[in-house]
């Protein structure tokens, strides 16, 4: 069918259901298929949707050629082989976060993706939020100033992960929404954590960056809070901004806050500070949902032969920090510079220290 992207999701566990639920509602995707390891799984998926063939078998997936993409929404460790199983079965690919578990996996996919004039797009979310999206606009519009810093916290109590430290199962949304934000990747990164629980993977962590513009960042991170909080705060030289993700009405409030040096005192003994309290706004935010946004995003990625806005590029870029940042927390919070690439070897545990150079994404042309 002429203007229609013809797909195949694989994983039907967590996420799996709202990528299904989203591309049954889009006019131009039609689903053909609902692949997971689980038999009760893909049967909860055809009673929800009769219409759609299930299997157990991934080659069903990628060997069907009506199938033009592949949507992946399976545990991290399995990204990286279906990715690369369904680019060189000629399909476009659909990750989600984060991309690979390797800078090194991913960039493998960016190549094949970019030889084979495919899209490989992954699934950071929160870029197509209406609140991230304004927040993009408020900073860029200068009305912020120069950024200082940015806070954020987001955790909750659970879910622990088997395979994954909190760091590689949280951190992805915030690091995607400050490289968004800001239009750079950090210099420096460092971060501390623990394991709580004995025998489990570390579930509290606090990532710390610095970007090349002089902002700085840090991310809390925790699967044990007494609350579940997900609240950013931003503090510029001519305004400050609160994201909280958890309120039902005004999500963003830009404070109309700060403090400037004062040239010449008043008085000999007058502290050279001058502080501003100032009105709070909360702007206007579109209310489409996050998720349907994206997959529209990747479905006209196909159709139109352009890069996605979070292409393979911008999946590397967040695996290249989280990396970095789990490095860091082995080695007791040593800061991870940007210019080395840490990783290591699937088959020892020698770690591996190499020069890193961001990978720029290459632009395909034509059918």
């Amino acid at each position: 069918m002429e203007g229609i992207v013809r797909v195949g999701l694989v994983g039907y566990g967590y996420w799996g259901p709202n990528l299904l639920r989203n591309y049954m509602g889009l006019d131009k995707a039609d689903v053909r298929w609902v692949c997971d390891l689980g038999a009760g799984r893909i049967a909860l998926a055809k009673s929800r949707y009769p219409s759609v063939t299930v299997t157990q078998d991934y080659a069903d997936v990628i060997g069907d050629p009506e199938v033009d993409a592949v949507l992946i929404a399976t545990p991290i460790s399995t990204h990286y082989e279906l990715a690369l199983r369904a680019l060189e079965a000629g399909k476009h690919v659909f990750v989600e976060k984060p991309l690979t578990s390797t800078s090194r996996d991913a960039v493998k996919l960016i190549e094949l993706a970019n030889a084979n004039r495919l899209t490989l797009m992954v699934g950071h979310t929160f870029e197509y939020s209406p609140p991230v999206m304004k927040i993009k606009e408020i900073i860029d519009s200068g009305e912020l100033g120069d950024i200082h810093f940015m806070a954020s916290s987001r955790v909750n109590l659970g879910l622990h992960q088997k395979d994954v430290s909190v760091i590689w199962d949280l951190a992805p949304h915030d690091l995607s929404i400050f490289f968004y934000w800001l239009g750079e990747e950090p210099t420096h990164i460092g971060a501390v954590g623990r394991s709580c629980l004995d025998g489990c993977n570390p579930d509290v962590a606090f990532v710390n960056l610095a970007f090349p513009s002089g902002a700085i960042a840090e991310i809390q991170l925790s699967w044990l809070s007494p609350v579940k909080l997900r609240r950013t705060m931003i503090v510029g030289s001519r305004k400050m901004l609160l994201y909280d993700d958890t309120e039902s009405v005004e999500k963003v409030k830009i404070y109309d806050h700060g403090v400037t040096r004062k040239v010449e005192p008043d008085s000999y003994g007058e502290y050279q500070l001058s502080y501003r309290t100032g009105d709070i706004v909360s702007p206007r935010l579109d209310t489409h949902e996050p998720l349907f946004t994206e997959a529209s995003e990747f479905v006209d990625s196909v159709l139109s032969r352009r890069p996605p806005r979070t292409d393979g590029a911008s999946g590397l870029r967040v695996v290249n920090a989280l990396e970095r940042a789990e490095e860091s927390l082995k080695h007791n919070g040593s800061r991870v510079d940007e210019t080395m690439n840490y990783g290591r070897r699937k088959d020892d545990d020698q770690l591996l220290v190499e020069p890193y150079t961001p990978y720029v994404h290459q632009m395909f042309i034509g059918p």
